[in-house]
């Protein structure tokens, strides 16, 4: 019998819709995976296969052939674990309202115990899911604070498989979360490092004032001791108030990096970053053979710290000058590109 569940791929701060083709069929006992998927992808029957035994459910012991199209598009990671599973035990005759999985994107990474694990980019597969016409979006219960902001759609939270499996029984009803985005903005205003804490040094003060209120960027020279870190970690409370898109959008980036605090909705206080001197180019702009965002990237819509600049490799700084001016970076890889926003202030430190 063939089912097709559905789940999401994110590249850059974009997810796309993946469609799961799962068909079992009486004629051998092998599973077979395509769709370009990576090893983690493909590890996944390993843990159903477990996560089933430990649960009391039945895993197909006929030949199954499981497709995730478009199959040109690289899968990556675990949080396909949950669609496949739900495709094997449909297209085994588990579930009578076979039309009740069309209906929902279900995304989640399977323990051998059946409990359902975070995953990465909530909140970019959820706006994608209510683009596409999604009824529901169905992933672990501790991503339901990031996914939830979005509105039109239902997000339903699950811990373990089992109660997934008496959901599309008809078994039991899941109420969806819903959060009010503005909710967040309403103690946002508090930080742990306050401008308001330094005493005297007002030239520097009102040139931090000057730079925070055009976005300018700015670079303090000073003996050890002066204060340059001090201020520049209190910069973000004097900054502008984040608006609902620039914090959707900053949220998107943490959760597609997993960046975002479990059960952590919005994020409502201007990021601020402070890499080490000896980061890489990569890891300052974003990259590697997984694509993913850089310090920059992470610092968007808020701060990004060069603390003894002149200890940066040149290379580093290199790299930076483009993001700068055009405001986001392109990375690009044999068969795809993918853009990151990076629009920040940056403040750098350097002894004279």
């Amino acid at each position: 019998m063939l089912i097709k569940t559905f789940g999401s791929a994110v590249y850059g701060v974009n997810a796309y819709t993946i469609t799961v083709e799962v068909n079992v069929s009486g004629d051998g006992g092998k599973f077979h995976m395509v769709g370009l998927p990576d090893n983690a992808v493909k590890e996944s029957w390993l843990r159903i296969m477990t996560a089933f035994k430990n649960n009391n459910l039945k895993f197909p012991r006929k030949k199954i052939v499981v497709n995730l199209a478009p199959a040109d598009i690289k899968k990556e990671g675990s949080a396909y674990d949950l669609t496949i599973a739900i495709g094997l035990l449909a297209a085994d005759d588990a579930f009578e309202d076979i039309e009740k999985l069309g209906q929902y994107i279900i995304m989640g990474e399977l323990s051998m115990d059946g409990s359902i694990l975070p995953i990465k980019g909530a909140l970019p597969i959820a706006i994608q899911a209510q683009k596409d016409g999604f009824k529901g979006f169905i992933l672990p219960e501790s991503n339901t604070a990031e996914a939830s902001i979005v509105e039109g759609i239902d997000v339903i939270g699950v811990k373990n498989i089992s109660e997934l499996v008496a959901f599309f029984k008809n078994e039991i009803t899941m109420l969806p979360v819903h959060q009010d985005p503005l909710e967040n903005f309403i103690n946002s205003s508090e930080f742990d490092l306050d401008f308001s804490d330094v005493q005297g040094q007002e030239n520097i003060k009102r040139a931090m004032e000057i730079a925070a209120a055009g976005g300018h960027n700015i670079i303090l020279i000073g003996p050890p001791g002066a204060g340059k870190t001090m201020l520049a970690k209190r910069l973000p409370s004097i900054l502008p108030p984040m608006t609902l898109n620039e914090a959707l959008e900053t949220t998107k980036i943490h959760s597609v990096a997993g960046r975002l605090h479990e059960n952590s909705g919005l994020v409502v206080q201007r990021p601020f970053r402070s890499p080490h001197h000896t980061i890489s180019d990569v890891a300052l702009v974003g990259g590697g053979n997984s694509p993913q965002p850089g310090e920059i990237s992470l610092a968007h819509n808020g701060v990004l710290f060069l603390d003894e600049l002149p200890e940066f490799k040149r290379t580093v700084l290199e790299v930076m000058r483009q993001p700068l001016e055009d405001r986001k970076v392109n990375i690009a890889r044999a068969k795809f590109s993918v853009d990151y926003p990076a629009s920040f202030m940056l403040v750098a430190s350097m002894n004279p």
